[in-house]
């Protein structure tokens, strides 16, 4: 048991070093020219962020083979060589919530603080800075008040009991007698009656309410994005390929088509000048916001019509080769398009089954990653971790989505060589904010195969019972809206996914 426990650690090590790693590679291969050389510190905010939410996913997986170490222990108090994994929860998801609430919106402050009016890198240092200290305020009034007042648990238990008597020669038990000694005892839970059901209240500590909190800001998000995501992650691939170029066009039509976005990019380019002066006007209201986000969302399909007007008419020495790939990359798309359905409709079953119906149906997903486990000990948490970082993804799907179709939702897309900062601190911080909400989703979900771990105490015990709170997991509020929201976008999908997309037309700046 030692030496499994010491390999534990060393791969827990290892990972960490690798993830770190990953998401260097990551920024350098991600970020923008303009930023080479240059905001450093958000750079490290980024690569702390992704590091974090990519450990506090594989901590439950970690949190699984932890308990397997001592499961030749009567019970977990016994095994010593165990990691402090409850510890290292909560102080994963601290921090966490100091990168959300905190260090982030200081990052991206700073970042986007005008140059031209703040000047000197403390002045823009300070404004961030008093930004932060507000925000901080506010979110302290508001932990302290909410703590204070229902910083609860409410446990519901029954009342047991049972006299003593000297050990006897023979037991007299039977279905109508059940306790030892004689007169009126409550001492089985299963025939006890319903006067002895009683609540149990106790203070929950303030990290682990801090940690609540989160949970259920994340779980709004998670439930909003993930459950649009969860349909639009792989249905968007497929319809990708369905919509793909079928062969190259002529010369003439290139033309034709590069004219016309020509002309849109001057269009968009005399938009964004008024809105450049209209901001040094000092104009920056709510109409200049919406009509900064429209521009945004237009420079972007401007971007995206421009990379397939490049696809369709490959030009160079190596034309042909272009082709090729272009072919090659949509059928990757259909491919990886059919597993992720495979792996979304997985995932939608196992909640319907699992979750939603009472009692479960079958374990599903559970058992398949406890067999995994015993074709290769590592195989199920491998599988296990690969689901919970498939709703990760589906998140930042949806968030994409959404960006796309709603005006009020600020969109930050994620594109190789091309990513600004406050693009990658916006997704980071949504990742870090959702993966609290992945990690109770996933513990709930997967209760069965993750039973007796620190997270589940956590994430299930003191969440589900907490007062005000405990109502939303009880009925399932999430589980449901996330069941709706995918079936909702697959209705969508199936319905407009296949058509190409209309020529928007002339943008004009709203009045």
């Amino acid at each position: 048991m030692g030496d499994f426990n010491l390999a534990l650690v060393i791969v827990a090590i290892v990972v960490c070093v690798l993830v770190f790693l990953f998401n260097v590679y990551l920024l350098v291969n991600y970020q923008h020219p303009d930023d080479k050389n240059q905001a450093y510190f958000p750079k490290f905010v980024v690569v702390l962020g992704l590091s974090v939410a990519a450990i506090s996913i594989l901590m439950l997986p970690a949190d699984v083979a932890n308990r397997q170490a001592c499961r030749h222990a009567i019970y977990n108090g016994a095994c010593n060589l165990t990691l402090p994994m409850k510890d290292l929860w909560l102080a994963i998801y601290i921090v966490d919530a100091i990168l959300v609430f905190f260090v982030i919106p200081f990052a991206m402050f700073y970042y986007e603080g005008d140059q031209d009016k703040l000047g000197s890198v403390w002045k823009r240092m300070k404004s961030a800075l008093l930004w932060v200290i507000v925000t901080a305020i506010v979110c302290a009034l508001v932990l302290g008040i909410l703590y204070g007042l229902v910083g609860k648990v409410d446990f519901t238990v029954r009342h047991l009991s049972s006299s003593t008597q000297s050990f006897p020669a023979s037991w007299d038990f039977s279905s109508t007698v059940q306790c030892v000694g004689t007169g009126a005892r409550q001492c089985s839970a299963y025939s006890a009656n319903a006067a002895s059901e009683t609540t149990w209240t106790m203070r929950t500590t303030f990290p682990e309410y801090v940690v609540a909190l989160a949970t259920i800001v994340g779980s709004f998000l998670f439930t909003i994005f993930g459950g649009v995501g969860i349909a639009c992650l792989p249905l968007g691939l497929i319809f990708s390929f369905i919509r793909r170029p079928k062969a190259v066009i002529t010369r003439s039509q290139y033309i034709k088509e590069a004219t016309e976005l020509a002309k849109k990019a001057r269009e968009l380019k005399k938009a964004a000048d008024a809105l450049h002066q209209e901001e040094r006007s000092g104009g920056k209201g709510r109409k200049w916001r919406k009509n900064v986000k429209s521009v945004e969302k237009e420079l972007l399909l401007l971007e995206e019509d421009v990379n397939a007007l490049e696809e369709m008419y490959p030009q160079g020495e190596k034309a042909e080769a272009s082709w090729a790939m272009t072919v090659l990359g949509y059928l990757a798309k259909l491919v990886l398009g059919v597993l992720g359905l495979i792996v979304s409709v997985a995932w939608v079953a196992h909640i319907v089954i699992y979750l939603l119906i009472d009692p479960p149906l079958s374990p599903f997903l559970n058992e398949v990653f406890i067999k995994l486990d015993d074709v290769w000990g590592l195989l199920g948490t491998a599988a296990f971790a690969f689901f919970c970082f498939y709703l990760l993804l589906a998140v930042i799907a949806g968030a994409m989505m959404l960006g796309l179709k709603l005006v009020f939702i600020t969109i930050h897309p994620m594109k190789w060589g091309a990513t600004l900062m406050n693009s990658f601190l916006f997704n980071v911080g949504l990742i870090l904010l959702c993966s609290i909400s992945v990690i109770q989703f996933c513990s709930t979900a997967f209760a069965y195969y993750a039973q007796a771990t620190a997270a589940q105490e956590i994430f299930g015990h003191t969440l589900q019972s907490l007062r005000g709170i405990k109502y939303l997991y009880k009925y399932n509020v999430f589980q449901i809206a996330f069941i709706i929201l995918a079936g909702l976008t697959f209705v969508y999908y199936a319905a407009f996914g296949w058509r190409r997309k209309k020529p928007t037309g002339r943008f004009q700046l709203s009045t």
